[in-house]
C-alpha cells in the first residue's frame, strides 16, 4: 500500500527557517516525480517544487532562492528547506510522489 508520511510544519516567525519531510513506501516501481504543493485558505492548490528522477528541479518563483527540495531515492524522501519565510508562505503543504498526495501539514508564518 503506498503511503507518504510528512513531518515538520508548525509556527514560525517571518523571517525564519522551516523543514519539512515526506517518506514514501509502498512504490513498486522506481519513482519518478516528487515535490511539494501548497494550498492556502480560499486559494487553489499550487506547486512549489519538484523534483524528477534524474535530478532536475523547478521551483515556483514565488520561493525560488528561498526554498530548497532535496531527494533521496535510497530512503525514498523528499525534503523541502524553507527559508527567508514570508507571511505569505502561510498555507497547509502536501507531499507529492508520482500521483500520490501526503495529508498535508501546516505551515504558519508570523509577523
Amino acid at each position: 500500500q503506498v503511503q507518504l508520511v510528512e513531518s515538520g510544519g508548525g509556527l514560525v516567525q517571518a523571517g525564519g527557517s522551516m523543514r519539512l519531510s515526506c517518506a514514501a513506501s509502498g512504490f513498486t516501481f522506481s519513482i519518478g516525480i516528487m515535490g511539494w504543493y501548497r494550498q492556502a485558505p480560499g486559494k487553489q492548490r499550487e506547486l512549489v517544487a519538484r523534483v524528477l528522477s534524474g535530478g532536475t528541479e523547478y521551483y515556483a518563483p514565488s520561493v525560488k532562492g528561498r526554498f530548497t527540495i532535496f531527494r533521496d531515492n535510497a530512503k525514498k524522501t523528499v525534503d523541502l528547506q524553507m527559508t527567508s519565510l514570508k507571511p505569505e508562505d502561510t498555507a497547509i503543504y502536501y507531499c507529492y510522489v508520482d500521483a500520490k498526495w501526503g495529508q498535508g501539514t501546516q505551515v504558519t508564518v508570523s509577523l
